[in-house]
C-alpha cells in the first residue's frame, strides 16, 4: 500500500506525492484530481525504475494507495505573517521527519543519476538557437530551464546549510548543473540517519524533503523540456 501526501495550492495547482518514492508524483487542478492520477503515476514510475535496473524495488503490480496527509500552501511576508503575496511555504509532511536510511540513499542516488542521464539525452545535440529560443506563455527558454534546475538544487542544499557560496554557482547552464549535482551527491551519504531539521524563511527542511524535491524537480522539468521540443 502506497502512502500519499497531497499538496494544495503549489503554484496554483495540487500535487500528489507518493511518500517514500522520490520522483513518483501526480498533478491535478485540485486535490481530488491529483489523487485520482496517483495509480497511473505509480504504474509509470514502476516502468521507469524497471527500465533502468534489473533489481527494481517495485516488483509488485499493486497500485493501491491511501491518503495520509494534506497540506495547504500559503504565502508569508518578510515578517512571517500570512500574506496574499510573498514566499510560498511548501509541503512539510510528517513523513519528512523520518530519518533517511541507507536504502533511501541508494535508491535516491539511482533516481538522480537516471534523471540526469535522461536530461542530458534530451538536450543532446540541441543547437544554441534552440536552447535560447523563447516560447509564448513560457517563463524561460530551455537554457533558462537548465539554469533553473541547477539553481534550485543549490537552493535545496542551502536550506540545510550544505551549499557552497552562491557566488561560486556557475552562470552557464551545463557547468552549473554539473557542479551543483556533484555537491549534492557528495553530501547525501552524510545525511543518512541525520536528525537535522532546519527552519528557514518560514519553512521546514530535512534530508528526506531535500531528496524528495530534488528528484521531483529535475524529472518535472525533463518532461517540460520534452514538451517544448
Amino acid at each position: 500500500m502506497y502512502r500519499v501526501g497531497i499538496e494544495n495550492g503549489a503554484e496554483g495547482r495540487s500535487q500528489a506525492w507518493v511518500l517514500g518514492h522520490p520522483g513518483c508524483f501526480a498533478y491535478g487542478v485540485d486535490g481530488a484530481a491529483a489523487l485520482d492520477a496517483v495509480s497511473a503515476a505509480i504504474r509509470d514510475y514502476r516502468e521507469w525504475v524497471t527500465a533502468h535496473t534489473s533489481e527494481s524495488w517495485l516488483v509488485e503490480s499493486v497500485t493501491e494507495y491511501q491518503l495520509e496527509e494534506t497540506w495547504e500552501c500559503y504565502s508569508i511576508n518578510s515578517d512571517f505573517e500570512i500574506s496574499q503575496e510573498g514566499y510560498e511555504v511548501n509541503a512539510w509532511f510528517r513523513h519528512d521527519w523520518k530519518l533517511l536510511s541507507a536504502e533511501d540513499l541508494q535508491r535516491g542516488l539511482l533516481l538522480l543519476s537516471w534523471g540526469r542521464e535522461e536530461l542530458l539525452k534530451t538536450i543532446h545535440d540541441i543547437s544554441t538557437e534552440t536552447l535560447e529560443r523563447t516560447y509564448p506563455k513560457e517563463r524561460w527558454s530551455i537554457a533558462g530551464i537548465l539554469k533553473h534546475i541547477g539553481g534550485a538544487e543549490w537552493w535545496y542544499l542551502d536550506r540545510l546549510g550544505l551549499a557552497f557560496p552562491r557566488q561560486e554557482v556557475p552562470g552557464d547552464p551545463l557547468p552549473r548543473l554539473e557542479k551543483v549535482r556533484l555537491k549534492l551527491v557528495e553530501v547525501l551519504p552524510g545525511l543518512v540517519g541525520s536528525t537535522q531539521v532546519n527552519g528557514i524563511d518560514g519553512e521546514f527542511w530535512s534530508p528526506r524533503k531535500l531528496l524528495r524535491r530534488a528528484v521531483w524537480h529535475e524529472y518535472d522539468h525533463i518532461a517540460h523540456i520534452q514538451k517544448l521540443l
